[in-house]
């Protein structure tokens, strides 16, 4: 069996490999292009030699300033399967295109809301431990997937997080006071909402784990549910319901959104 790893390592080879072609055949430096793409030329490099995933906006910049005709551009779906764990594929595409989506998390802050060194010191907690290389790629991932916070149309986001989260400082005091400070940022955009489940809260209806209702662009609703040892996407409109319904139970009985946003500041400001 071809592990996901194996396949990931093999695309990414593959995809640098028609980067360098395109840029030789344009004559142009790795700092050149770098320049016209408004990456470093140790990025370039990083991408041309496999070693890093190009963000999506490298790759549409890349094409057009290499005349590649849309050639890089076709590769992108392609990467955005291999960057992820094989079960979080299908999400991540669905992810991508969502028109509207609410979370409910448990234990981190949601992967669209961290910051770099935050998403780090999550990923690098792994058990089994990951390869540092390994580790960097799916930071890279993650900050990528937070490129639905600017797409337009603008999506309607929500989140209902642990007040615990606030004080859980995982990479140490500094990381998480910057994560606090972006969580303050997104839940001031005009399509975002965050609300704080508070730890004193005697009746709870997310007991049963963290959860993503998504809306697609067919106004179809799916569910996703992580676990342990992997995830699954609820199709089910008995199933998808019901979850909606528990959604809705859970930001009635967070803070409001102002509230929440006192909260944050005062977190923050206590490190």
């Amino acid at each position: 069996m071809v592990q996901n790893s194996d396949l990931g390592s093999a695309t990414l080879k593959y995809f640098g490999s028609q980067l360098k072609l395109f840029r030789q055949r344009a004559g142009l430096t790795r700092e050149q292009l770098g320049a016209q793409v408004g990456y470093s030329e140790a990025m370039v490099a990083a991408i041309e030699q496999g070693r890093r995933f190009p963000q999506q906006e490298l790759i549409d910049r890349a094409d057009e300033a290499l005349d590649a005709g849309g050639m890089l551009k076709a590769g992108g779906p392609y990467l955005v399967r291999c960057r992820y764990p094989t079960w979080f594929h299908e999400f991540a595409l669905l992810e991508a295109d969502a028109v509207s989506m609410c979370s409910y998390e448990a234990h981190v802050m949601p992967g669209l809301l961290q910051t770099e060194e935050y998403a780090r010191a999550v990923i690098s907690a792994a058990c089994p431990p990951l390869e540092e290389e390994e580790i960097e790629q799916q930071v890279s991932a993650r900050l990528d997937r937070q490129r639905l916070l600017e797409r337009r149309p603008l999506p309607v986001l929500g989140f209902v997080i642990e007040e615990v989260i606030l004080r859980r400082p995982l990479g140490g005091r500094t990381v998480l006071r910057e994560q606090l400070r972006r969580l303050h940022e997104c839940a001031n955009m005009r399509h975002v909402s965050v609300q704080i489940m508070p730890t004193m809260q005697e009746v709870h209806t997310g007991l049963d784990g963290p959860m993503v209702l998504l809306e697609t662009p067919e106004r179809r609703t799916l569910a996703y549910v992580e676990g342990q040892n992997g995830s699954f996407l609820v199709s089910d409109p008995n199933n998808v319901g019901a979850l909606a319904l528990r959604y809705g139970t859970l930001r009635a009985q967070a803070l409001s959104p102002g509230e929440s946003a006192n909260l944050i500041e005062q977190v923050a400001g206590e490190l």
